[in-house]
């Protein structure tokens, strides 16, 4: 019999999500409730001619597109296919059997199984009303962290730590741990949270910062996420990225999506507002809504019976939301922020349920 290796083996395999069927509305993936940018879709299409190439490996037009929204250095951007890419890899090249992997209680699952297969240990520090905890992550942090990964705003809390947190994170931590700070949802906060300051932690040359272009620019199908990496560190992740990781279309939509900023404030204005209101609807019925810096909602509800039978009586109306039990929280549900009229309807449902 041919066998994985024993750590892979160990593994839990990787949970599909649950999309419902046909004709089920999937509010369960965070995605955007609305279009990627007209210009975006147009690049797209421009470039199909070039599918016979492979896509350049530099990711030029890209990282020269972030530059002109954000003021960063081109040569400290790397692009992967999603954050997910760029993370997988920063783990592989900086952890490894014996090391600690440090996250917290609702941080990104991925770090967890990505951390496991290089056979590294995951560990979490405690986070205070769904919200990170700069001294309980010091406090976790020990001779054996290598990375420490934090992500703001959460996922699935939607809760948000100011970047002056994060600072005084980093002058806490030791020189030789890298600090990789998660931002996947951050254009919803950026208004009230400068990233400036966050960004400029990278010429101490021991933090990385995370983008990704599948939530606000609404591209999730293009497979386009980025990161502003110290040069070493750069070095290093260059190593294990596919070197032709993100198409020609997704690399054009991708730039010229960041280059529509007006659109994306639209997007980012409009999904507020709806998700907003859904939280009140929400809390209206006593459910327990931590604030949203997101394009989504966790529900907190009084017990886990209640959430099951929530979930059992949306899905009866072909809506699905995302069961959190696999963070520990048996009395939640997610739902990501989709059209007015979806999120009236959940509502609806949610009210013949607590009613």
């Amino acid at each position: 019999m041919i066998r994985a290796v024993p750590h892979v083996a160990a593994m839990a395999s990787y949970a599909l999500a649950d999309l419902g069927g046909e004709g089920t509305i999937s509010l369960a993936q965070n995605e955007s409730a609305f279009a990627a940018s007209p210009a975006a879709i147009a690049a797209g299409k421009a470039v199909l001619e070039q599918m016979p190439l492979y896509p350049d490996p530099e990711w030029p037009d890209l990282r020269a597109a972030v530059d002109e929204v954000h003021g960063l250095d081109p040569a400290k951007i790397l692009c992967g296919a999603g954050s997910m890419e760029l993370i997988g890899c920063l783990i592989r090249a900086f952890a490894g059997p014996g090391d600690r992997v440090l996250g917290t209680d609702y941080g990104y699952a991925f770090v967890s199984s990505a951390s496991a297969q290089v056979q590294a240990d995951y560990v979490k520090a405690r986070e205070r009303e769904l919200t990170v905890s700069v001294d309980d992550i010091l406090a976790a942090t020990t001779p054996e962290t290598r990375i420490v990964f934090v992500c703001n705003p959460g996922n699935p809390t939607g809760t948000l730590i100011p970047n002056g947190e994060i600072l005084r994170l980093r002058e806490g931590l030791p020189a030789d741990v890298l600090l990789v700070v998660d931002q996947a949802y951050a254009e919803f906060a950026d208004a009230s949270n400068d990233p400036a300051d966050v960004f400029a932690l990278v010429d101490r040359g021991d933090t990385v910062v995370m983008r990704t272009l599948s939530k606000a620019y609404s591209l999730a199908g293009a497979r386009a996420g980025w990161g502003y990496f110290p040069p070493e560190i750069a070095g290093e992740v260059r190593k294990l990225l596919n070197p032709n990781n993100i198409s020609i279309p997704s690399q054009a939509m991708a730039a010229a999506a960041m280059r529509d900023q007006a659109h994306l404030l639209d997007v980012v204005a409009k999904t507020a507002a709806i998700r907003d209101g859904f939280a009140e609807g929400c809390r209206a019925l006593g459910l327990t809504v931590p604030q949203s810096h997101t394009n989504f909602v966790l529900m907190r509800f009084a017990s886990p019976e209640q959430a099951q039978a929530a979930d059992a009586a949306l899905r009866a109306e072909k809506l699905l939301m995302r069961g959190m039990g696999g963070y520990g929280l048996n009395d939640c549900l997610r739902a990501t922020i989709c059209s007015q009229e979806i999120m009236d309807r959940a509502l609806a449902v949610l009210k013949g349920v607590l009613k």
